[in-house]
């Protein structure tokens, strides 16, 4: 079986950056390629995400989200 995963060097061990599919004792054979600072994968914030959709509204949605979502009066039911 053939994993490829990215991993961290702490200056004595490879850290895998996610759990392996392995059972403990397991020997395995580790090829290293460094990656460059470029490819490293980079994190976005919760409001970067949303930005980079570029979703289109109305400017009152979360005030009356039920309604765009369900089409419900809000008036109506009160």
């Amino acid at each position: 079986m053939i994993q490829t995963l990215d991993a961290l060097f702490n200056g004595e061990t490879l850290v895998p950056e996610v759990p392996l599919n392995l059972k403990s004792g397991t020997r395995v054979r580790i090829i290293v390629e460094s990656l460059s600072p470029d490819n490293k994968p980079t994190q976005k914030s919760f409001l970067q995400t949303a930005k980079s959709l570029k979703l289109q509204g109305q400017p009152d949605w979360s005030e009356n989200l039920d309604q765009y979502l369900y089409g419900e009066n809000i008036s109506e039911n009160a």
